[in-house]
Order: C-alpha cells, then sequence, then structure tokens
C-alpha cells in the first residue's frame, strides 16, 4: 500500500483497518498527537498518560490547595474554586478512559466505522468524509470561546496581584507559569471532553446517512429481503454503538447532574455572595459541561428519531401501493396511471396546508408528508408488505443505554427527574422572610 491518496470509491481504502501516516485519518491523528491523547505507541502512549495525570489531577489539585488565596479581597476570593475543578477532573478522566479504552481495543479506524465504507453508497462515503473532516471545526467552535473567556479571567486574577507565588524566586516569573500551567489544564480538560463527544456525534451521523439512504429502497422497485437486510445491517450498527457508548453516557449524565446540583446548592446559601468575579469560572464550567451533554443527549436522540421514522415510511409505502393495487385490480374501476395518488390530491398535505410551504429543516426523506410512488404492487405481495411493516413496528432501532431507548420521550423523562429534584432543592434552601 503506497503513500499516495487513492480515489473516493475505492473498495479496497474502506475495506482496510490498518491506519497508515498518510490516510484520511492523518490530520485527525496529528490533533490526537498535539493534544496528548495519540496511543499509537509505547512512547505515546506514556506521553499521553503523563499529561493526564499532570494536566488533568496533579495542576488542578495543587491550583486549589495552593492557590486557595485566603488572603485575598471579595474579588479575588474563589470559594467555588474546588467545584469547577472537581467537575472539570472527573469528566475529563472518563473522558480519557473511555477514549484510551475505545483506540486501544479497537483501533481508529474500526472504532469510527470507516473499515465498513465500502457497503455504503457514494453518497453515504463522501457525507461522512467531508463530517470527518469537519470535525475538529466543531471541536473548536465549542472549546475556543469558552477557552478565551476563561484566558481572560485568569490574566486579570494574576495581573492584579491576587497571588503572589514566589516559588521561581520571581514574583511575575513565578505567576506566569502557574497562570499558564492553569490554562493548558483547563484547555486539555476541557478539550478531552469535547472530542470525545464530537466522535459520538460523528458515528451517530453516519448511521443518519445510512438511514437517508436506506429511505431510497422504497422509492424504487425492491424486494422485501434485501430491505430487511440492510435494515438489519443498520439495527446492528446501532447496537454497537449504545454498547460502546452506554458506559460513557451515563457516567457523564450522572456527574455532570452532580456537579450541577452541587453548584446550585452552594450558591443558594443563605451566606453566598454572587458576583461575577466570584461565580463567573463556575458559570463557565456549567456552560461547557451542559453544551457537551447536550451534544450526547441530542445525537443520540436524532438518529433514534431517524430510525423510528423508517416504520412511518413503510407503513406508508404498503399503504399507498396497496390503494393502488386496487385500484388497479377493481373490474368496475378504469385502469388509472399509477401517479393518479398526486393527482388527486396535487397540493395539500395533510394537515390542509399547502405543501409548497416552509416545513422545517428536519423534513427529508425519512421523515416526510409526501406520498410514495406505488412500486411495490407488481413485484410484492400485499402479505410481504405488511409482514415487513409489523417487523418495523416490533423492532424499534435507536441508541440505548442498558436497555433505556434514548428518544424525545427519555429526554422529557429526565427533564422531569431534573426539574422535580430542583424544586425539591430550591424548597430546602430557598426562605422568604
Amino acid at each position: 500500500m503506497g503513500d499516495s491518496r487513492e480515489p473516493l470509491v475505492d473498495r479496497a481504502r474502506f475495506q482496510r483497518s490498518i491506519s497508515h501516516a498518510q490516510d484520511e485519518f492523518q490530520t485527525f491523528r496529528t490533533y490526537l498527537r498535539l493534544m496528548c491523547v495519540d496511543q499509537s505507541n509505547i512512547w505515546t502512549t506514556c506521553l499521553s498518560w503523563f499529561s493526564f495525570i499532570v494536566l488533568g489531577l496533579v495542576v488542578p489539585s495543587l491550583s486549589h490547595f495552593l492557590l486557595a488565596c485566603s488572603t485575598c479581597d471579595a474579588k479575588h476570593a474563589r470559594p467555588y474554586d474546588w467545584v469547577v475543578q472537581l467537575s472539570l477532573s472527573s469528566v475529563s478522566a472518563t473522558s480519557f478512559v473511555c477514549l484510551t479504552r475505545f483506540v486501544k481495543k479497537y483501533g481508529l479506524k474500526r472504532f469510527m466505522f470507516f473499515d465498513k465504507l465500502y457497503d455504503e453508497s457514494e453518497t453515504v462515503r463522501k457525507g461522512y468524509t467531508a463530517q470527518l473532516n469537519r470535525s475538529l471545526k466543531i471541536v473548536s467552535i465549542f472549546v475556543l470561546p469558552c477557552f478565551l473567556a476563561e484566558t481572560a479571567y485568569k490574566v486579570w486574577w494574576y495581573a492584579s496581584g491576587a497571588s503572589q507565588i514566589p516559588f521561581l524566586g520571581n514574583v511575575w516569573l513565578s505567576d506566569s507559569v502557574a497562570c499558564f500551567m492553569e490554562l493548558s489544564s483547563w484547555l486539555y480538560r476541557t478539550t478531552v471532553f469535547f472530542l470525545v463527544c464530537v466522535l459520538f456525534h460523528l458515528v451517530c451521523n453516519l448511521q443518519v446517512l445510512r438511514l437517508q439512504d436506506f429511505a431510497q429502497v422504497f422509492q424504487v422497485e425492491s424486494d422485501v429481503g434485501s430491505v430487511l437486510i440492510e435494515h438489519l445491517r443498520i439495527r446492528r450498527h446501532l447496537r454497537i454503538i449504545s454498547h460502546r457508548f452506554r458506559v460513557y453516557i451515563l457516567w457523564c449524565l450522572i456527574l455532570i447532574t452532580g456537579s450541577q446540583f452541587t453548584s446550585l446548592l452552594i450558591t443558594l446559601k443563605a451566606t453566598s455572595e454572587l458576583n461575577i468575579y466570584k461565580a463567573g469560572e463556575l458559570v463557565l464550567c456549567s456552560l461547557t459541561l451542559l453544551t457537551g451533554l447536550c451534544i450526547l443527549l441530542r445525537s443520540a436522540t436524532k438518529i433514534t428519531h431517524k430510525a423510528q421514522a423508517v416504520t412511518c415510511l413503510a407503513s406508508k409505502w404498503h399503504i399507498c401501493a396497496t390503494l393502488d393495487s386496487f385500484d388497479v385490480n377493481d373490474g368496475e374501476t378504469p385502469r388509472t396511471p399509477a401517479i393518479h395518488v398526486h393527482q388527486a390530491f396535487p397540493r395539500v398535505g395533510t394537515d390542509g396546508e399547502s405543501e409548497s410551504e416552509d416545513v422545517g429543516d428536519e423534513e427529508d426523506d425519512l421523515d416526510n408528508n409526501k406520498l410514495i410512488p406505488a412500486y411495490a404492487y407488481s413485484t410484492i405481495s400485499y402479505q410481504k408488505r405488511q409482514a415487513l411493516v409489523t417487523y418495523f413496528e416490533n423492532n424499534r432501532a435507536g441508541i440505548t443505554v442498558y436497555g433505556f431507548m434514548l428518544d424525545r420521550g427519555t429526554l422529557h423523562t429526565i427533564f422531569g427527574i431534573e426539574l422535580s429534584l430542583v424544586l425539591w432543592l430550591l424548597g430546602k434552601t430557598v426562605v422568604f422572610s
């Protein structure tokens, strides 16, 4: 295998699972190496664990215990620093351990399902490759604004004389080193967390692309067997994704929920004084963690919604074919073209509104109100179509966490439980005089 890049449609390029220096993961691998999370050999593995221990554990601990600044004024005191450090370190440690396990056990290509793309259409391959190239931009979009805000706060905190640690013999040099290490630790922990979130977002988007491509089988002549085989393959990949990420999603939900309730509890005490100087870093930490959690939950619910929309699409396909076949086989009714359904209802949707009106960006081939041309009645019997629809109705696909489907209903349940806990906490802490 040479170093030259091969055409996108080459089967061998997607079938291989062993990476090389000039493959399509070159940029992504370089990014992992710069973030010190690459573990492709013994030296990078040692560097990766050393960086995690120093930037993820040692620096936050030293920052909290050595820079407590008990003599600082009201603007420079950091009463909520322990919550910030503990929250970011716990979430980043979970992300780092999971990422290490993923790459070590499966390899980067296999973990990202890139070795399975040779079975997909060119549309899916190009779409997934383009999303892979944009993934680093997604990480930067979320991390960079928060990092700039964190940098501004830290520079102000040190420059205004809040800390004087002469461990290097010079106050300015000591503060500069301490500020740099704190910012490096914050950037490292946040980026590792968002990196795993974006990887989950990528593999879920691959399944969305596959489902959108799968929806095309209902627009052309297809047999039930091929449709069933393709759907079973998609369900298998969704089950693999669920199995790999279920521990990470569950722990992120537990850790971030605990962090937010701890923050709410300590800020609602009667003796708490809230201002931008004291609670600004806490707000930034909460915003970062909640954004990452939203990426995880949104990606899971989106692919689950798309997977379950196949049932609606198959039912619509079945009824359109059944209605057309009855009209064709009716001896008293003249044979009409297969597009008569569209002619009978040329512009009216299911809700009585014009189909030409804007229905939003979420409508695609999987989820829409358009009728399907009846290709099925001439080649597929009613019993086979009915069996396929029954199969879809009784085999719901999607992302699960230990058997619980992550769909919109589950999100409503999570929101209801957490809202109840918040109201209970407010009832215990807020007192009206």
